[in-house]
């Protein structure tokens, strides 16, 4: 998402709007869907010509209902939770009267619309429950809880994939409350976990997994393992687990659904041991992405060279490979005096490092060459591959896990012509990750470079001698 923007609203602006164009930027298109208090409109950027779907709130609704911290919630976890197999959103505008949301278009719908044409081949339906746990179990890595996940949340893209979509009754791990627990009523009926239904609180990391083990039993049935005409007689149900599986279940994937729909959450499987179940594992593949320019990229198996690797090239190939783009280098952007005072309050230029929330900054006297050398030697180290464009260094971790990769964005600027200034930033993964990984890793590394290149000075001949 980008940075939130305002605009007031002006006569010329509501004559864009009406004319079917949004601040200037966007021309809408049809009305995909509405609710009580939004509607959903197919639009296209007129600047790059992409497809989004714009999301209208009406302001005055919100404000009457009290829901306005509701909707900031709602921002900030989708800005939290950027992921190939999440819908994306991508700037929030407002005028007067109302909040505009830019999200990703999904051209392919919901996957309720595939189900409602009977059940999901086997491998299909294993390919979406793969990339729904990928997603939620990145959710619950963040602290995000979806609270209602349904077929109808969940939408396809033009290449197959699932995308998860509304997070307008999400939760976040800071509103448990004292006891651990939250105690919100939502979701579906058809979907709701039991403990939800016993009003004493619950896990909502284990109500997620609940609704995913109810998805699952439709992708491959082509119905509810619950129902009922009477709702308190299929809550009766779903408070006893009472479902039985069609003659078409394998064994595996029998075990695992049992596992899913335990009416015990203690003993309810896990995010980490769904990735380990056998069914589950079938043609898996760990989602790979990195976000550059505040944009979610998804890595696939031929994009770009992996530098960090020997796999890729020999030794001397690497070698000059490295040369080669280290000599073709553009000069890196100067610093204003503006840019420094940024960088630097105080004035304060000499500590090495200067840090500050998700990011850091070095100054150093090594030319940019031997600053990128050290930045991809450090990533070896730790298996990072490593993404160069002019004197920008992109340093990607390791994609297994729920928790996402850890993405760091290094920018080169000059401060003088002997002087560069590094600025280190945290763009995706864990904080945590990001922290340990400066401590052990860039900080020595890049403090080693300082340390070498005033060994290399100390041996150059002065102009006296």
């Amino acid at each position: 998402m980008a940075n939130a923007a305002t605009t007031a609203t002006n006569p010329t602006t509501t004559r864009k709007e009406a004319n079917g164009l949004l601040l200037g930027r966007y021309e809408i298109g049809k009305l995909l869907g509405q609710g009580t208090f939004a509607k959903v409109y197919h639009a296209r950027n007129i600047k790059t010509n992409e497809s989004v779907a714009i999301k209208v709130i009406d302001k005055e609704k919100i404000l009457k209902t009290g829901l306005m911290a509701h909707i900031k919630r709602e921002i900030s976890i989708l800005r939290r939770v950027r992921h190939p197999n999440i819908v994306q959103l991508f700037e929030v505008m407002a005028t007067k009267s109302k909040i505009f949301f830019v999200m990703e278009y999904v051209k392919g719908g919901e996957l309720f619309n595939k189900v409602a044409k009977g059940r999901l081949k086997e491998e299909m339906a294993r390919k979406y429950f793969q990339q729904l746990i990928s997603s939620v179990g990145f959710c619950h890595a963040r602290g995000v809880y979806h609270r209602d996940l349904k077929p109808e949340n969940i939408l396809l893209d033009e290449d197959g994939d699932l995308k998860v979509s509304d997070f307008g009754l999400s939760a976040i791990s800071e509103q448990i409350k004292q006891d651990g627990l939250f105690h919100t009523f939502c979701g579906t009926p058809a979907y709701v976990a039991p403990e939800v239904l016993g009003r004493k609180g619950y896990e909502a990391a284990k109500v997620d997994i609940w609704s995913c083990g109810v998805i699952l039993f439709v992708l491959m049935a082509g119905y509810l393992p619950f129902h009922d005409q009477n709702i308190m007689a299929m809550y009766k149900k779903i408070y006893k687990g009472e479902f039985r599986c069609p003659r078409w279940f394998s064994p595996e994937l029998i075990r695992l659904l049992t596992r899913l729909l335990d009416t015990n959450p203690d003993t309810r499987i896990t995010i980490p041991e769904i990735m380990n179940n056998r069914w589950f594992k079938k043609g898996f593949k760990h989602v790979k992405f990195y976000i550059e320019d505040d944009r979610l990229c998804s890595v696939h198996d031929d994009d770009g060279v992996d530098y960090s690797s020997d796999q890729s090239l020999s030794e001397s190939e690497s070698e000059v490979e490295s040369r080669r783009r280290l000599t073709s280098l553009p000069r890196p952007a100067s610093l204003n005096a503006f840019d420094i005072i940024s960088f630097s309050p105080g004035f304060d230029l000499s500590g090495l490092f200067e840090e500050g929330g998700e990011g850091a900054r070095f100054v150093s006297g090594a030319p940019v060459s031997n600053i990128i050398s050290k930045l991809e030697e450090i990533a070896k180290v730790v298996s990072f591959t490593v993404r160069t464009k002019d004197c920008r260094v992109s340093l990607e971790g390791s994609m297994e896990g729920v928790k996402g990769p850890l993405t760091i964005a290094a920018e080169i600027f000059e401060l003088t012509p002997s002087l560069r200034v590094v600025e280190v930033k945290k763009k995706g993964g864990d904080m945590g990750e990001y922290e340990d990984f400066c401590n052990r890793e860039l900080k020595p590394g890049l403090q080693k470079l300082m340390v070498e290149e005033s060994a290399e000075s100390s041996h150059l001949p002065s102009d006296t001698e």
